[in-house]
């Protein structure tokens, strides 16, 4: 008989893992309190790219924490109260910005976003959404002068890791993109990176894959994970269900289920904020853009034009504050004609961190059957299919796609 799993979390690393289960044969139920796709994987620029390969708490941190602290950098902002109850993460977070803990974490991320385009191809080509992908790659945008000096090390560091990129001067980045104004000194394009029109829906039609080759997908919120002599149980508010493995891919709320059980993840979040808007007429954008130096990405959506904010520490649930977002917003109207908002709302989206900016793929230790795969911070929906074969190969005893020793739980948990 099949072995049976329930994957808790419908995020793209969530319905990658289930989708990624089920091809190896186990019988696969995946629960969540919302639709698939309507968290954290919702609200992302939709890039797929394969140039994250540089932690956001790398040595260059260390020079710009004077600037974020006075807490009005569009880059980086912080609820003071938060960092004081999270002293534990912050510490590890700087302390992983220090020049000796590059290398192997920018190996480690290399090894997820190498394989991440062409994963998200074969499921777009069977989730019959392929017309979703833009293969027009990506582009980092610099205003200043010294921000030619800054693409220059950009373009030398991903180069030497293996990834494609090309310096435009302005004529060129006009020709790729005649509706930005000509603000910008310098461009990179990222040409092995892709984008989609609207990263939620990709996720729903994955999870409709998984789904139409026999899934079941339950939509309750679950309140605990116990231990089972056959197994573990799912406790929801609707009800409980038993299964011979559990995999919790809950994004930011993983740590919390997790507690209970004395697995203690020193898990935090990232905020980030977007909002969408119409473009002046005849003008468009043909790929994302980051405008470095102003601290934005402006993408081309289904809906309009998604404008994302920055950084923002503070807790999952604090309220709203939409400080860093209007900080942008006259910042992207220097780059590109913006008019008025396509909808009313302001969305804010909770990017799960571990201290090494590396997610957590594996066995729990101590916890037999009790799978982890969360911690994908800024780059969930680019390498949720690629954590979804790693963590299928180790619970089918297979060799993993990619060297899983430095996503081990271990790391954290003992």
């Amino acid at each position: 008989m099949s072995r049976s799993v329930i994957v808790i979390g419908a995020g793209m690393v969530g319905v990658s893992c289930a989708l990624a289960l089920q091809k190896r044969g186990l019988k696969v139920t995946l629960i969540d309190r919302r639709e698939p796709g309507r968290e954290t994987s919702y609200g992302n620029a939709g890039v797929i790219s394969r140039s994250s390969i540089m932690p956001l708490n790398n040595p260059g941190l260390w020079k710009n924490l004077p600037k974020y602290l006075g807490n009005r950098h569009a880059a980086v902002r912080y609820r003071l109260g938060h960092l004081l109850a999270n002293p534990g993460w912050i510490l590890g977070f700087l302390n992983e910005a220090r020049p000796e803990r590059l290398s192997r974490r920018v190996a480690a991320l290399e090894s997820l976003t190498g394989p991440s385009l062409p994963l998200h191809k074969r499921l777009m080509t069977e989730a019959g959404i392929a017309w979703r992908l833009r293969d027009t790659g990506f582009l980092e945008l610099w205003r200043s002068e010294a921000g030619r000096a800054a693409a220059e090390a950009r373009q030398a560091f991903l180069e030497d890791h293996g990834v494609r990129v090309e310096a435009l001067d302005r004529q060129a980045l006009s020709a790729l993109e005649p509706s930005l104004n000509p603000i910008f000194s310098a461009a990179l394009h990222h040409k092995d990176s892709a984008s989609v029109d609207w990263p939620g829906a990709v996720v729903e039609a994955y999870a409709a894959l998984f789904a139409a080759r026999g899934g079941v997908i339950l939509r309750d919120e679950v309140t605990a994970l116990s231990k089972r002599s056959d197994g573990w149980r799912v406790t929801a508010k609707g009800a409980q269900h038993d299964a011979e493995l559990a995999v919790v891919a809950l994004g930011p709320w993983s740590a919390e289920l997790l507690r209970p059980l004395g697995l203690k993840v020193p898990l935090n979040v990232e905020r980030g904020y977007h909002r969408h808007y119409k473009p002046a007429l005849g003008r468009f954008l043909n790929r994302p853009i980051y405008d470095v130096e102003a601290s934005y990405m402006l993408a081309p959506m289904e809906l309009g034009l998604r404008l994302t904010s920055g950084v923002e520490l503070a807790h999952r649930d604090a309220p709203d504050d939409h400080a860093q977002i209007e900080q942008v917003l006259p910042r992207a109207r220097e780059a590109f004609p913006l008019t008025e908002p396509a909808e009313d709302t302001t969305w804010r989206g909770s990017r799960p961190t571990l201290p090494d900016s590396l997610p957590m793929i594996g066995e729990a230790p101590r916890h037999p059957g009790l799978w982890l795969a969360f911690g994908n911070q800024h780059i969930g929906f680019s390498t949720g299919p690629v954590t979804g074969e790693i963590l299928a190969a180790l619970v089918c005893g297979e060799q993993a796609p990619a060297d899983p020793a430095p996503f081990a739980p271990g790391r954290y948990l003992s």
